[in-house]
């Protein structure tokens, strides 16, 4: 996921999109504390990556952020570190942040990575939708957001939880209009993350490591090591 995030985009901190759930859906709002989800191939994490999570920690009321590395994206090309390789330097990045936390379920399962799998694992497989605030936050890059319809049963994904979204320059993070009509449908909310500037992707990281650059400032010091003791992402 590439980050590419401004302060001037137009974020109504802590006034979030929020639409009625229609009458007779027979739902019950969740107990549980509430739970933000950060999914992504981080090959490798970078530090865009950890003030976005810090950021939704600090922003949405969760308890938790929680970090996903997928097992295989189904909408990336194949990755250049192994599933291990990238859950270690996610554990390696977020230690020394409270709240922060690394979560192998896309991992340990295997397999394509699909979200709505991910969600109805976690919701105990059930895949019952939750109306008003749900117990978990997907957090989203504005590159994800407009392209969410193509995610696979993006509905189902919406029916499970609310969403959070960072905005970038040029690209004004509202949601496409079925997704703008699947939020209304369940009372879903929309969370807008303030998030400084940051020009950082995984993909740049790869290649200027693979062309001897530095990266010194891209990646928490702790990953870079384990990059360079591994010998990964090298021409």
């Amino acid at each position: 996921m590439a980050l590419r995030l401004a302060p001037g985009t137009r974020f109504a901190r802590g006034s979030p999109l929020r639409t009625a759930a229609p009458a007779g859906l027979g739902l019950s709002a969740p107990t549980a504390p509430r739970i933000g989800l950060l999914g992504g191939s981080f090959d490798p994490i970078h530090e865009a990556h950890l003030t976005l999570a810090r950021t939704a920690l600090a922003h949405l009321g969760v308890a938790s952020v929680q970090l996903i590395p997928a097992a295989a994206p189904w909408q990336r090309q194949p990755l250049a570190a192994t599933a291990e390789q990238r859950a270690d330097m996610v554990a390696l990045a977020i230690a020394g942040h409270p709240g922060l936390a690394l979560n192998r379920i896309e991992i340990d399962r295997g397999g394509p990575s699909y979200t709505i799998d991910t969600l109805r694992a976690l919701a105990g497989g059930t895949g019952a939708p939750v109306a008003g605030d749900a117990r978990y936050v997907w957090i989203l890059g504005a590159d994800q957001l407009a392209n969410f319809c193509t995610w696979n049963e993006w509905q189902g994904i919406v029916a499970l939880a609310d969403l959070a979204v960072a905005g970038r320059p040029g690209n004004e993070p509202e949601p496409p209009a079925p997704l703008h009509a699947e939020l209304a449908r369940y009372g879903r909310v929309l969370h807008r993350l303030p998030m400084p500037e940051m020009a950082v992707s995984s993909s740049g990281i790869r290649q200027r490591l693979a062309r001897g650059e530095s990266v010194d400032g891209l990646v928490p010091p702790a990953v870079l090591r384990y990059i360079t003791q591994h010998r990964l992402y090298q021409a």
